[in-house]
């Protein structure tokens, strides 16, 4: 039951991040199940081997590189075509 309350959370994330971030839009709640549920999958699977892969650039700034995968994952998702749409990097980065 806490996977579909965090999937619904996530979501809501969504719709509020694309009403107050430019750049970013959501075809509506449906696609922003379907991109929560996507960004989900790809945070879970992809995300830790990317940290794994960048472990001597997260050492030299600090862990702030994080960021910079949390900000490509969420672009890459983006350009699926969902449901969410993501303009750019700068965007994505926000």
């Amino acid at each position: 039951m806490s996977l579909i309350w965090r999937w619904i959370i996530n979501a809501a994330a969504l719709l509020l991040v694309a009403y107050v971030v430019p750049g970013i839009s959501v075809s509506g709640l449906g696609g922003a199940l379907v991109a929560a549920a996507v960004l989900g999958l790809v945070n879970t699977i992809i995300r830790p081997l990317l940290v794994l892969l960048s472990l001597p650039l997260e050492i030299l700034s600090l862990g702030l590189f994080t960021l910079v995968i949390n900000a490509a994952l969420f672009w890459f998702v983006g350009r699926l075509g969902l449901g969410l749409v993501v303009s750019n990097f700068g965007a994505a980065f926000l």
